[in-house]
């Protein structure tokens, strides 16, 4: 089955699981994005603070990079379960 299937994610309790704790971690990430960009926006203003809020510019960014990555890694996870499953099955028949 291929990556990025909705079949992927409701597969089994262990990857519904897998897929609620990856949007949780997801979600978080978003929020400390925001949260450094904002800051770091308002710090800014300020020539004393504008190292400060470049760095926040720069942790905000690898906020940003990290997203795409976790998905890509939630979705290897998830596709890696389901191989796991059908051979299992197989094993079985």
């Amino acid at each position: 089955m291929p990556l990025f299937r909705h079949e992927n994610r409701q597969r089994s309790e262990r990857s519904k699981r897998i897929y609620a704790l990856f949007e949780i971690v997801y979600t978080c990430v978003d929020f400390l994005a925001a949260a450094a960009f904002l800051v770091g926006s308002f710090l800014f203003f300020s020539e004393d603070t504008q190292t400060a809020a470049t760095w926040l510019f720069v942790v905000g960014s690898a906020c940003f990079a990290l997203k795409p990555t976790l998905r890509l890694v939630r979705e290897i996870k998830l596709y890696s379960i389901g191989d796991e499953d059908d051979l299992a099955k197989r094993l079985q028949d």
